[in-house]
């Protein structure tokens, strides 16, 4: 093993890491200082918190679009929600089986499944363009103030649901003005930091084994920043939170795909490579439909059906890298 190649896997594992705690820092500073104002947990859970868990996401489309690799731009994307499903409520029902809760999550599901069928056209058209871009941006906007306004009323149990995704992840400890501002803008600069080291070492390691961009985006990279959704989806499995473990994996594929693919097309419009476009995407949709099957039925995500999911999980990535 050279000195270079040790150098580029310490590289990765910092930026990985600074990730993970960028998002930490950034959701707790940002919703207490929201709470300060007198936002409403509901409200902050269902966008600060979103937001949050997919800045990761964000960050490195954005450094992978910029830096010249649609691969990475678009298949951390399409990679973020086939692990956040397949590997993420995979972990989390083997640690705990959980039940979905057909009533909270159906309309949210249904966006998910909607904005997953967005996506998948837009991709089939071959390219992120810049109108694309602001349509995904206007109806994420659209469905937030939909949403405000039906858990403000009561229709469903998803106002209740994004209520305990926002007292789930603040801090369970008083903190001043200064530390909100700091942990905000120190969760923001660690963010920054971390993508970039994350993508410029994944590329050289991608560029050592002979691996598209596209590969090692879809994988090393969706994986790496997807690791806040892993923690709290985990987290919450352990306290019998299956409530909020599903909808965090909801939420998140909602804005990957509406807020960090709309985000990534108005700044910097790219390609859709087209190995994502005929594959990569179908898989992403397929895993997007067993879910829905699973909260529209309300079925039992036990062990059997977690470690399915795992092992569809490892089959992706296997034939991936075949």
């Amino acid at each position: 093993m050279s000195g270079e190649f040790r150098l580029t896997a310490f590289l990765l594992v910092l930026g990985l890491l600074l990730l993970l705690v960028g998002a930490e820092f950034l959701v707790k500073g940002a919703a207490a200082l929201a709470t300060r104002i007198g936002v409403s947990p509901f409200l902050i859970g269902l966008t600060l918190v979103g937001f949050g868990t997919s800045s990761p996401e964000l960050v490195a489309s954005l450094e992978g679009a910029f830096q010249g690799y649609p691969g990475i731009a678009v298949g951390n994307v399409v990679g973020s929600n086939i692990a956040n499903i397949l590997l993420i409520l995979g972990a989390a029902g083997l640690v705990f089986p959980m039940v979905c809760d057909r009533g909270a999550l159906k309309r949210d599901g249904t966006m998910m499944l909607l904005a997953a069928l967005a996506l998948l056209g837009v991709c089939l058209l071959g390219s992120l363009s810049r109108e694309a871009g602001f349509v995904f941006l206007a109806v994420l906007a659209l469905y937030l103030v939909y949403t405000y306004r039906a858990d403000r009323k009561g229709q469903d149990g998803g106002g209740e649901l994004h209520a305990s995704e926002a007292e789930f992840l603040r801090s369970r400890t008083p903190m001043s003005l200064v530390i909100e501002i700091v942990m905000t803008i120190g969760g923001l600069a660690a963010l920054v930091v971390g993508a970039s080291l994350l993508v410029d070492s994944s590329v050289k390691i991608a560029e050592g084994f002979g691996i598209s961009d596209s590969v090692i985006g879809l994988t090393l990279v969706a994986v790496g920043t997807s690791l806040p959704e892993l923690a709290t989806s985990v987290l919450a499995a352990f306290r019998r939170k299956a409530d909020i473990a599903i909808g965090n994996v909801i939420g998140s594929n909602i804005f990957n795909v509406l807020g960090i693919a709309g985000t990534v097309a108005v700044v910097k419009p790219i390609a859709v490579p087209a190995d994502i476009a005929s594959f990569d995407i179908w898989v992403m949709m397929a895993a997007s439909v067993v879910f829905m099957v699973l909260a529209w039925t309300g079925a039992r995500i036990g062990r059997i059906e977690a470690l399915a999911l795992l092992v569809g999980y490892g089959a992706y990535v296997t034939f991936l890298l075949r």
